[in-house]
């Protein structure tokens, strides 16, 4: 079974096989999403996993009010493995079988705001590693006469590959950051502008009422008889 993400929203957590016609994602060890989750609405992904492989999801909020989400992870037998109250943000890794793992995002508290959510799979030990080494193995030869080792050079690659992983891994978690951080900035400035601009018409209205009455206090109101 190769490494795919499926996206179905659905109504409830009893479903855990995916409808005909889910979108589905290209093969991939690393895969991020964004997408927007209406006010009052509940979005569940599959994830079909190997056994003894393992599944890192992390997920933040980026918009909407309150930075908070309910979430939800279950065991291909419908085991609730994670579940995570109204939070901003979480990191979870679990060691899965074989089985479609299936996360939800729930929003169904929130009955005006919608949310903005990102998310991140990583996932280790789904069997192409060995596959890997296979490919380099019939394409270098002589390594005696060389006086190289086969598995220096797959673990120098497996060393620089992981590492690269996890540099594109805190690279997107940083946009994802930058993301959540501008978008309160900008809430911010919009309710700085709003209460300045309130301000400014308390001050212009106070400042008439002050003029009007200094002005009224100085007015001669004796009234000539005839």
């Amino acid at each position: 079974m190769g490494s795919r993400l499926l996206l179905v929203p659905l109504g409830c957590l009893v479903l855990l096989l995916p409808p005909p016609g889910a979108a589905e994602f290209s093969p991939s060890l690393d895969s991020d999403f964004t997408f927007t989750l209406p006010a009052g609405r509940k979005e569940c992904f599959y994830q079909p996993m190997r056994k003894e492989a393992s599944l890192e999801l992390e997920y933040q909020v980026l918009d909407g009010a309150g930075l908070d989400v309910d979430f939800h992870l279950l065991s291909p037998k419908g085991e609730t493995l994670v579940f995570d109250e109204r939070k901003s943000d979480g990191v979870h890794t679990v060691e899965t079988e074989d089985g479609d793992y299936m996360f939800c995002f729930d929003n169904t508290f929130s009955t005006i705001s919608e949310k903005v959510i990102f998310f991140e799979l990583i996932l280790d030990n789904m069997g192409e590693d060995g596959q890997d080494e296979e490919d380099w193995k019939k394409y270098v030869t002589g390594t005696d006469l060389l006086d190289m080792k086969l598995e220096d050079i797959l673990e120098s690659i497996n060393s620089v590959k992981a590492r690269l992983s996890k540099s594109v891994q805190i690279q997107t978690l940083l946009r994802a950051f930058e993301a959540r951080d501008r978008n309160i900035q900008e809430s911010n400035f919009d309710r700085v502008n709003f209460w300045s601009m309130v301000n400014l018409g308390v001050m212009v209205v106070v400042s008439a009422v002050q003029v009007y009455m200094l002005k009224s206090l100085f007015e001669d109101k004796r009234k000539s008889r005839t």
